[in-house]
């Protein structure tokens, strides 16, 4: 239905101008009496009359501005909580049941309100501040609970959490996620000196660059062949404890390779030193 309403002209906020246009707009729809609200609701319900729910949505278009003036502390354009709001009217007429005994107003009451919290949550920060069901009984609750400005004492947590029937860990996050602010990714056109870098600073990968990768791997192979060249300069043995001290995953003790090649362990220490006295030469020249 909500396709087939659009499509009999019912009236967007973006689409008149501006928003007064709109609130003036919607201000001068006659509101409808009871009788002619139950005849509308069962001319849709029982012969599925579209122009019959247009009347009706059209008639309760200043109860969704009414409703979304409610939210306006939350930072989100007015125009966009009317048209999310007009979603849920819409939603409402489809359900509605004139046999009830209610009128149209209060029970669209529900709808309207769950497609605002549904997109005040999705849109008024980044990260997603409420996630389970009593995280977002505290979001909409948690404003108007609290009795002063800044941060709530313990006896002022306490009251909340037993008034909305949830744990006072639970106000104590929520306070702490409402009460803080969405840092921008990038720097800011006017940023200061001393000023913390912002998030992009830190998530850069200055290995990521080809000319560094590229210089990185030069300078690894030069070492590598220079280290080939030094220890092409000792003979077999040293070249052995040398590989077997320095280089071999499982090294070898002073004592391994004196029992090795039948020495003291300090003769096998005295010809490490030389060995990397010769190899520095090499690397130096």
């Amino acid at each position: 239905m909500n396709e087939a309403l659009v499509a009999t002209n019912l009236p967007i906020p973006s689409a008149i101008g501006s928003l007064d246009a709109y609130i003036g707009a919607v201000h001068r729809i006659p509101v409808l009496g009871v009788d002619e609200e139950q005849e509308l609701a069962r001319r849709y319900r029982d012969h599925d009359d579209l122009n019959a729910a247009r009347k009706l949505v059209m008639s309760h278009l200043r109860f969704v501005v009414h409703v979304a003036r409610g939210y306006s502390g939350y930072g989100l354009q007015m125009a966009d909580l009317i048209q999310e709001g007009n979603i849920g009217l819409m939603k409402a007429v489809k359900r509605f049941d004139p046999d009830h005994g209610v009128r149209l107003v209060s029970f669209a009451v529900h709808w309207i309100r769950a497609e605002m919290h549904e997109f005040i949550l999705k849109n008024w920060r980044i990260v997603k501040v409420a996630t389970t069901k009593a995280q977002r009984k505290l979001f909409f609750n948690l404003r108007k609970s609290k009795k002063r400005l800044g941060w709530m004492n313990l006896q002022e947590v306490r009251a909340v959490a037993k008034d909305l029937g949830v744990p006072e860990a639970t106000v104590l996050e929520m306070e702490s996620r409402l009460s803080g602010r969405d840092v921008g990714f990038d720097l800011p056109s006017d940023d200061k000196d001393g000023a913390p870098p912002a998030p992009v600073a830190y998530l850069e990968d200055h290995g990521a660059d080809p000319y560094l990768q590229l210089a990185d791997a030069d300078q690894e192979d030069h070492q590598l062949g220079t280290l080939q060249q030094a220890l092409a300069t000792l003979d077999a043995r040293t070249q052995d404890i040398i590989r077997r001290r320095w280089l071999a995953e499982d090294k070898a003790t002073l004592q391994d390779l004196a029992d090795k090649y039948g020495v003291s362990a300090e003769r096998i220490r005295q010809l490490e030193a030389n060995a990397m006295k010769k190899m520095r030469g090499v690397f130096a020249a």
